[in-house]
């Protein structure tokens, strides 16, 4: 029986991995649970997993999150230490589905055990990719994609040679405005970026996919993932969100990765890896589909993707500078204290900013230095808000 943990449970990647581990209950075991603000689902989750443990993120909830699990056994436990101890405990296989730079230290931890970790958050690898992969390897850990564009990508590769690869696509619906004409972008709400028009997912990531930041993550995180030129990694719209990646090679041929936009698929295979098993996603009919169609994407629309690039470009600690300015601008926008466009503004003055006062690409990166330049991103990207 494999013992296994999910960091960020109550979210929709941490949903639907509970629902894969409940098809198959006599193959797990389940170590540790942890969420943040849905205490009622946490313990309901807990206690229907039969988990040694839950955590919720808020230390303001334990006493919530205590009385809901009374009388059932299992351990509850609040706050980041909590979540470092829980991820240190042995575990065969951990999904790291918290959103945001909090995932980055429970992550390390689980890595600490030489557990495979299923790697959702993919501000771990933009924040820190070279740390990750350095503990990984120190362990004899394992890193599995999930995100559906690198898991397309991974199983593109399988039995490939990384340097027989010419091109590396990944695609991008679009969001919410990927028809909007530009001069009403600055005039959309967070109500309005809130809606995807393929993906079911929450708040922030379908923010974020509006605003092509989630994009311009994945695009960073496909450098720091396989290790490849920045230059072969190319983003292409795809409304349809059927085709996930396409890996190009050098004798012409695309490998292309199909199917419907539902993330059981990336997530069963990184918790069946390396086997491949029948998972519940609904099969496609190509002949239904009628048409795919893909289109270069718009960076003066977009221009979380530029800035990706320059990010790529200067390496270091300036990914964890992209990546904190981008969710205290995402916060801001989603009180209503900034406007839609100005989120890519606030991050490039952050990266301007920060570039020219600290030594972003010579430090040492470790977890504190990683820390320290979030918090000090955090700060400067309030400032440059504070004065808009």
């Amino acid at each position: 029986m494999r013992r296994v943990s999910i960091f960020g449970s109550t979210g929709s990647i941490g949903q639907n991995t509970i629902d894969l581990i409940k098809r198959a209950p006599n193959e797990y075991q389940v170590v540790a649970l942890s969420g943040a603000q849905n205490i009622a689902r946490l313990a309901r989750d807990a206690k229907d997993l039969r988990a040694e443990v839950a955590i919720t993120a808020d230390p303001t909830r334990l006493g919530d999150l205590r009385a809901a699990l009374a009388g059932s056994g299992i351990e509850a436990c609040a706050g980041a230490q909590a979540l470092d101890d829980a991820a240190s405990r042995p575990t065969d296989w951990v999904m790291s589905a918290i959103v945001g730079a909090a995932g980055l230290a429970p992550g390390l931890k689980a890595l600490e055990q030489g557990a495979s970790l299923a790697l959702a958050n993919k501000e771990s690898m933009v924040c820190a990719g070279a740390l990750v992969k350095a503990t990984a390897q120190k362990h004899s850990a394992r890193i599995l994609p999930v995100d559906s564009e690198h898991s397309a990508v991974f199983q593109a590769l399988i039995g490939e040679d990384i340097k027989a690869v010419e091109r590396i696509i990944i695609t991008a619906s679009g969001g919410a405005f990927r028809d909007w004409p530009m001069e009403k972008l600055a005039s959309a709400t967070p109500a309005q970026a809130a809606t995807h028009p393929n993906w079911d997912m929450g708040q922030r990531i379908t923010i974020d996919s509006a605003s092509m930041f989630n994009k311009a993550l994945e695009v960073i995180e496909t450098r720091e993932f396989f290790e490849v030129d920045p230059a072969i990694i190319e983003v292409l719209v795809h409304p349809q969100s059927m085709i996930h990646a396409l890996v190009g090679f050098n004798d012409g041929a695309l490998m292309a990765h199909v199917g419907p936009p539902d993330m059981r698929h990336a997530i069963g295979f990184a918790l069946h890896w390396p086997e491949r098993r029948k998972l519940p996603v609904e099969r496609l009919d190509l002949a239904a589909l009628s048409h795919l169609t893909f289109r270069d994407p718009d960076e003066t629309r977009w221009p979380a993707l530029r800035l990706a690039r320059a990010v790529m470009a200067e390496g270091g600690h300036t990914g964890a500078v992209f990546n904190a300015a981008k969710e205290r601008a995402l916060d801001h926008f989603i009180a209503g204290r900034i406007g839609f466009m100005q989120m890519a503004e606030v991050v490039e003055e952050a990266l301007t900013q920060l570039s020219a006062k600290c030594s972003l690409t010579n430090a040492e990166m470790t977890l504190d230095s990683v820390l320290a330049i979030d918090h000090l991103a955090r700060n400067t990207a309030d400032a440059i808000i504070a004065k808009l």
